[in-house]
């Protein structure tokens, strides 16, 4: 008979614990969603539960807010090029975040190879990642070409694109899914 209560607990905690697990892997989500920096100023709690965020070009208060709200690293796809206005890297790395850069020279750099890259970096971070180029529109295309590497259809891999911030590139995105 003592085995009852401990089946009794059981049936009580199992339920719970696939509910748990079900919660968590809502919020761990791996969508990329688009945030523009004024939404994150405008109120810093749309950073909560993201795991991958596409914004355009961050200030350093920006990169403060994303750090508050736990994101850990932060992937630049803007070429070295293009002035950010300040030391992007070294305000990163202040902030105790890493900083991985991915330069991706418009349509040019709208590669599956960069978007394998892109890939290969996020299986490597473990937390919240902030991606950003000047807009969000290469981050855009890079997701939209990474989710068809990974299996979703054309349809599928361009509107995954297009909530990470795809505009001006789905063109050239809509041509190498063609190709493919």
């Amino acid at each position: 008979m003592r085995t009852e209560p401990a089946m009794m607990k059981l049936r009580t905690l199992l339920p719970l614990s696939l509910l748990f697990l079900c919660i968590a892997g809502a919020v761990a989500d791996d969508s990329v969603v688009a945030i523009s920096v004024d939404e994150i100023h405008a109120d810093a709690s749309t950073l909560e539960g993201q795991r991958y965020i596409s914004t355009g070009q961050p200030s350093e208060e920006t990169l403060s807010l994303a750090r508050e709200a736990g994101f850990v690293a932060v992937i630049d796809m803007r070429t070295e090029s293009e002035d950010r206005g300040f030391n992007e890297a070294a305000a990163v790395s202040a902030l105790g975040m890493e900083y991985i850069q991915l330069p991706v020279a418009g349509a040019q750099g709208t590669t599956f190879e960069n978007a394998a890259a892109l890939d290969d970096i996020l299986a490597g971070i473990d937390g919240p990642v902030l991606m950003h180029c000047a807009s969000g529109n290469r981050v855009g295309a890079l997701i939209a070409l990474r989710e068809s590497a990974n299996g979703a259809s054309a349809d599928d891999a361009i509107a995954a694109g297009k909530a990470a911030g795809l505009t001006r590139l789905e063109a050239r995105v809509t041509e190498l899914l063609t190709e493919q």
